[in-house]
């Protein structure tokens, strides 16, 4: 498998899953490209920024999305997110990965028009690669 994907991003507080998963794309050439921010408005400063400058490439193509962290939560990044999704000018797919099994918290977020899975953690190594090699 060869880095298919240029540019990936998670949003996520939880170092160790988030080294957990940054080991786990770069041992199996998942993607060329890996961002991380802490939190929801980390996230949406740099999604921003690429509108004001419309630097294409630095767009990701899949968001790892946590829905608990401190500053602004997952679904508020979410709300804000959705609202600019479309200026860019590439396919964005955003999965849900969160450790809370609320059935509502997951009907919540596979009833919002542009999340294509909601993952609960930890993610294994054949759920990212088969995340990876379907887009």
């Amino acid at each position: 498998m060869g880095d298919k994907i240029e540019v990936a991003c998670i949003i996520d507080d939880d170092t160790v899953y988030v080294n957990l998963v940054k080991r786990i794309i770069e041992a199996k050439h998942l993607c060329q490209n890996l961002l991380v921010f802490e939190n929801g408005k980390e996230a949406l400063g740099y999604f921003e920024a690429i509108l004001c400058n419309m630097n294409e490439e630095s767009i990701p193509e899949i968001i790892f999305l946590d829905l608990n962290m401190p500053v602004m939560d997952g679904w508020e990044f979410l709300e804000k997110f959705i609202a600019i999704k479309n200026n860019f000018g590439k396919v964005i797919t955003l999965y849900i990965v969160s450790s809370s099994i609320n059935p509502l918290d997951i009907k919540k977020a596979k009833s919002i028009n542009g999340i294509k899975d909601y993952l609960i953690k930890p993610v294994t190594i054949g759920e990212l690669e088969s995340i990876f090699s379907a887009a």
